[in-house]
């Protein structure tokens, strides 16, 4: 029986080797897509502040440093705030006027931002990525948490008989966009055995199989699911992982 523990470092062997192998033509290349696509602030932007600028420029009064009253990147209000002297760290549309571009950009090790003394340095594709979310408006969301859950609109898909539900919509524009098409369906005898494993680790019983084989009704798959996850097994497997 092959160890778990041998596949996982195999598995991250293989990534850490071909991540090893691109070149900086290939991390030149991803860094040039981030203006050609719309920079998402949660997603691409605050994990870069969060990471390397909200220790200096955050909510703690007594370790924040910069502008008059201390700069701040965990507020749309503090990334916009004048400086005291007319500068503001972001320039909605402007990064060449924008301090933060200039601090993260320059060559000086007193300007340079994060300071070498921090140990943390920005990536050439982090710095892009703040320079096109710059160019696109430099838009500031608040916190997941904080904001109002809204029900988006369902995407146009080209074969519309496709979706079994919302979710679907939202897999299937995906891989219209990118030229893809969706896997043949898998049939019951998969699909069990697949969720089975996933859900519980344990491979199904024949009695389940046949049960879910011989099921005609529509929802089989739901009922299935709540069946395994109300099993001890399934708190045991994910208590494990």
């Amino acid at each position: 029986m092959i160890n778990p523990t041998w596949t996982r470092l195999l598995s991250l062997s293989v990534v850490l080797a071909f991540t090893a192998k691109m070149g900086s033509a290939d991390l030149g290349a991803i860094s040039a897509q981030a203006a050609d696509r719309p920079v998402d602030f949660t997603r691409d932007i605050r994990p870069i502040l969060s990471n390397n600028c909200f220790f200096c420029h955050g909510p703690d009064e007594k370790e924040r440093k910069g502008g008059k009253d201390g700069l701040r990147f965990d507020t749309g209000e503090g990334m916009v705030a004048d400086l005291g002297d007319g500068q503001r760290a972001v320039v909605a549309g402007q990064p060449d006027k924008s301090v933060l571009m200039h601090r993260v950009r320059s060559a000086n090790p007193d300007e340079v931002m994060p300071p070498k003394s921090s140990g943390k340095k920005l990536t050439e594709h982090e710095i892009e990525l703040l320079d096109a979310w710059i160019k696109q408006g430099g838009k500031y969301a608040s916190h997941w948490s904080y904001s109002k859950p809204v029900r988006p609109a369902l995407p146009k898909v080209k074969d519309a008989a496709w979706p079994k539900n919302e979710i679907d919509h939202f897999l299937l524009a995906r891989l219209d966009q990118e030229g893809l098409r969706p896997s043949v369906e898998a049939d019951k005898y998969a699909l069990i055995r697949r969720v089975s494993l996933d859900l519980t680790g344990l491979p199904p019983t024949i009695e389940e199989v046949d049960a879910f084989v011989n099921d005609a009704d529509p929802k089989a798959y739901e009922k299935l699911v709540d069946r395994l996850l109300a099993k001890p097994t399934f708190g045991e497997h994910w208590a494990q992982l």
